[in-house]
């Protein structure tokens, strides 16, 4: 089935907003500890908990109005319910956190996994979107792998060094930030390899 067509500012409320709303949860309640069927929450762990249904509801939007969700929104999705999951189940906000490590670092092994067989599985799920001539593909990927290599470390000394506050700071805004800037600067360092589409 065909995707249709969205308002551009709504899809990024629906993908971006959850995060946001986990966020303002979080700030509200991070202080308070919260008794669940007789064991004692945190507010962070009460947070993750509640940010589940909203991205479910989120992602359920998205779906009802474009019909199609990316690989990679399903997979995140999986990702949050079963860390999500662990960190309630344990009382440990430890899973959640270490629930970026664990995406960043898979991305990071699934591409070096491609690239071991020169192939881009980074072509595979963007060439709708990107035309890209292979080798700027595998440039692109290569680049790509380091980088979500470097946010996994990156993750994995936040959460285990700093303050809770800090690294729910840095998950919700500087992540995907850099992850933003990221892309950009490499799509247009990488213009010559776009395949443009012949003009009708």
């Amino acid at each position: 089935m065909s995707a249709k067509p969205i308002n551009p500012i709504l899809k990024q409320v629906l993908e971006l907003g959850p995060t946001v709303v986990f966020f303002l949860i979080y700030l509200r309640i991070k202080d308070e500890n919260y008794i669940i069927g007789g064991t004692e929450y945190s507010g962070f762990i009460v947070s993750a908990i509640v940010f589940i249904p909203i991205l479910l509801v989120s992602m359920g939007i998205l779906w009802a109005l474009t019909r199609k969700l990316s690989r990679m929104q399903v997979f995140t999705a999986f990702m949050v319910i079963f860390f999500g999951g662990l960190t309630a189940y344990f009382n440990n906000k430890a899973f959640f956190m270490m629930k970026t490590t664990i995406v960043y670092g898979l991305f990071f092994v699934l591409l070096g996994i491609g690239l071991l067989r020169g192939q881009s599985w980074l072509q595979y799920v963007l060439g709708e979107f990107l035309p890209m001539e292979n080798e700027g593909w595998m440039i692109f990927t290569k680049r790509l792998a380091v980088f979500f290599l470097v946010l996994a470390l990156a993750n994995e000394v936040i959460w285990r060094t700093q303050s809770e506050e800090l690294w729910v700071t840095l998950e919700t805004f500087a992540f995907p930030a850099v992850t933003f800037l990221f892309l950009w600067v490499n799509i247009v360092a990488l213009q010559k390899y776009l395949i443009e589409e012949p003009k009708k």
